[in-house]
């Protein structure tokens, strides 16, 4: 038995927990939840009250620190990332602990019972990331692009590195399967930017970035900034949307094939170049890939020349145009909402609840494009529409809604991952349960239970798989 599933491993964990909630606890059906992983945990016990006149201190939590490790320790031992809990009462008055493992099918959720997306196809990606750049014919480089000008300039900015080789740089072209613009390819023979050649020199680093206007990566950290560079959960993914305006200088993608990144801002946005540019872009124009999302570019330079030389620091995005009418939202207000949002191009459907009477779905049922639906529970007059939605990747339901697809055996063989929308006070069992029968549909791994029951006095325990 691994140690993440023996009762002394949690013992600390559960006397926290039961002393924090006793009153709760003590009633029949009361439970709490949490998840330790690695990194981070959330732990249902209340934090200690500092002594008055200074903050808490790490000895103050000590307690919860030496439960969690303990746990975390099993959790290396078992070659696992993370875990998820519940400490219940059962009706008998027993308070047991259930250990939980969602398994390689099931993305991990942000609130309890922690279940994200459920993939009920491996390896499948939603559309937004499967989208490849289209061809703009005429794409050009920019008037302002010179290579030539461009490693002058920083050979008098920079006249001490040390640049990359030929050889250096075929190898990195090799690497990449990609030629790299001439750009680049003058930029890093004026510095391949290796840390080792700084010598530990913070100063000859800031230097180069100053020079460049970037923290440049070293030409051994170039990277193609494609799709699988910039993953997302399928909950988020899934709303995504790709779309470019007739007049964008950068096409709205998750990532591409042409974006070669070469650098970062400071704050976790990524320089590139970008070799598959908009309509209204040019070919090797810089752009800013942001961090915080998850979708799309900004343009930074028509061209590194431009840059380097003229000290272009600020960036401009087209994506606004993305989201109608490829994505709408709606609620139960009005049917009159679904009915506005019925176009060609719809391809993300979200209904929110409200004070309204459940929606339909007759209006958005044969849409072409649509491939995301998300529906609040108690959002829908008739969930069996769905069954008639045969294009569906992505669906997200509350637990009677679902109930009523799996009980007509109606749920789309089109789906790539399902969701469950889970309210607050929602009990998690009922949740597990049906995120098993989701992924038995597909023959998906599922979820796994174990039950640990112990006497927090004795110390005596039982084990009970499910």
């Amino acid at each position: 038995m691994s140690l993440i599933h023996d009762f002394a491993t949690w013992e600390p964990l559960l006397r926290l927990v039961r002393d924090s909630h006793a009153e709760q606890l003590a009633t029949p059906g009361g439970w709490f939840m949490g998840q330790i992983s690695l990194g981070s945990w959330t732990l249902p016990a209340q934090p200690p009250r500092p002594v008055p006149g200074r903050a808490l201190l790490v000895a103050d939590m000590q307690d919860q620190f030496t439960a969690v490790e303990r746990v975390q320790a099993a959790l290396r031992t078992s070659g696992a990332n993370g875990v998820s809990y519940m400490v219940e009462t059962l009706p008998d008055g027993k308070t047991v602990l259930h250990v939980i493992d969602v398994g390689p099918a099931v993305e991990h959720g942000v609130k309890s019972p922690f279940v994200g997306a459920l993939l009920l196809v491996e390896e499948a990606v939603p559309e937004p990331w499967r989208r490849l750049p289209e061809d703009f014919p005429g794409a050009a480089s920019a008037p302002s692009a010179d290579p030539a000008l461009l490693e002058r300039t920083l050979r008098e900015r920079l006249p001490d590195t040390i640049g990359a080789t030929e050889e250096e740089i075929a190898a990195a072209e090799e690497r990449l399967g990609v030629t790299l613009p001439d750009e680049l390819k003058a930029l890093y023979r004026v510095t391949r930017a290796r840390w080792q050649d700084w010598s530990g020199d913070y100063a000859a680093q800031e230097r180069v970035s100053k020079a460049v206007g970037c923290e440049l990566f070293p030409l051994e950290g170039l990277y193609i900034a494609d799709a699988r560079s910039r993953p997302c959960p399928w909950q988020f993914a899934a709303k995504d949307a790709v779309v470019t305006a007739p007049d964008a200088a950068v096409q709205g993608l998750v990532g591409s094939p042409g974006w070669i990144a070469f650098g970062d801002n400071g704050g976790g946005d990524r320089l590139a170049l970008d070799l598959t540019p908009g309509p209204r872009g040019h070919a090797g124009q810089v752009i800013m890939i942001d961090h915080e999302r998850s979708i799309g570019a900004a343009l930074r330079a028509d061209s590194l020349t431009d840059m380097v030389v003229n000290h272009r620091d600020d960036w401009r995005s087209d994506d606004e145009w993305n989201w109608p009418p490829v994505v709408a939202q709606v609620s139960t207000h009005s049917q009159a909402g679904i009915v506005a949002a019925v176009r060609p191009e719809l391809e993300v459907l979200e209904i929110g609840g409200g004070k309204g009477e459940p929606v339909g779905l007759a209006a958005v049922a044969g849409l072409p494009r649509l491939r995301t639906l998300t529906a609040s529970p108690g959002t829908l007059a008739d969930p069996l529409e769905i069954a008639g939605m045969t294009n569906l990747e992505y669906l997200s339901l509350g637990l009677k809604e679902w109930r009523v697809l799996l009980d007509a055996d109606a749920v789309p063989q089109s789906l790539s991952a399902a969701a469950i929308d889970v309210q607050g006070g929602q009990h998690p069992l009922p949740v597990l349960d049906l995120a098993n029968e989701l992924l038995a549909l597909r023959n998906r791994p599922l979820i796994t239970r174990t039950v640990l029951e112990g006497d927090l006095e004795t110390g005596r325990k039982a084990r009970d798989s499910r």
